[in-house]
């Protein structure tokens, strides 16, 4: 065979594996939705975010179920899904952020594990699918995070239990790793409390702050003393982006 009719056939096959790579990143799962049609019900989540309106979330959320939230390490993360096979179906297809989980023996059983479920705010399964369905299966994937303005640092506790919620994370969007630093300390890195509330017993009053922060993808970001030495307990930094 000439050499340039197996490079014609190697260039076919490479666009075909990339055809069918990018329909591979398509996943199964179903959803059903909560929280009423203003989404009020979908605060005060798993994930730590009090309001996911005043945090930047908004309506376009999900609560997962276990073998996607895994143990809140998914909070934050986005995935673009898109209804599949129902007669309720459009052809819309959204982004959501996970904010929540979805417990065993919840309605209808459909976030038991092992099942791969979305329960979406109602607005956004809205957006897929005729409300009077109640339940539909869907495909998924998961996508970058584009947010406005940079990651947020809420600033909880007192001088012995620091506790900082992170947010309105770009990129991977699922944080794996946070450290904070005192312009009289190190670097430290804080525990995961639960979702992405992270916590030191270090004792950081009067200290500048910076953080790093480390998603799932292995990328860092560094925000350099984002709070200055005067910071208060319960007030919130913007630091830098992915």
């Amino acid at each position: 065979m000439a050499a340039a009719a197996i490079v014609q056939i190697l260039s076919v096959a490479f666009l075909l594996a990339v055809a069918f790579e990018r329909v591979d990143g398509w996943s199964q799962a179903h959803a059903t939705y909560y929280g009423g049609s203003d989404a009020q019900g979908t605060n005060n989540g798993a994930c730590g975010y009090s309001n996911v309106f005043s945090l930047g979330y908004g309506t376009m959320t999900a609560a997962l179920s276990s073998p996607l939230f895994n143990n809140g390490k998914a909070c934050g993360a986005c995935y673009q899904i898109r209804c599949a096979g129902d007669s309720s179906c459009n052809s819309n297809v959204i982004t959501v952020t996970a904010t929540n989980l979805c417990p065993q023996g919840s309605y209808g059983g459909w976030c038991d594990s092992p099942n791969v479920h979305f329960d979406l705010a109602q607005p956004a399964f809205n957006q897929i699918a005729n409300l009077v369905a109640g339940h539909v299966s869907l495909e998924y994937q998961k996508v970058n995070c584009y947010r406005s303005g940079g990651i947020r640092f809420y600033v909880q506790g007192h001088t012995y239990f620091v506790q900082v919620l992170v947010y309105n994370v770009g990129g991977a969007g699922d944080v794996t790793a946070v450290s904070i630093k005192g312009s009289n300390t190190g670097w430290i890195s804080l525990n995961n409390a639960w979702g992405q509330n992270w916590q030191t017993g270090t004792v950081l009053d009067g200290q500048a702050l910076s953080f790093m922060v480390t998603t799932s993808d292995g990328r860092t970001v560094t925000s350099n003393n984002v709070a200055g030495s005067g910071w208060q307990y319960g007030q919130t930094f913007e630091g830098s982006q992915f």
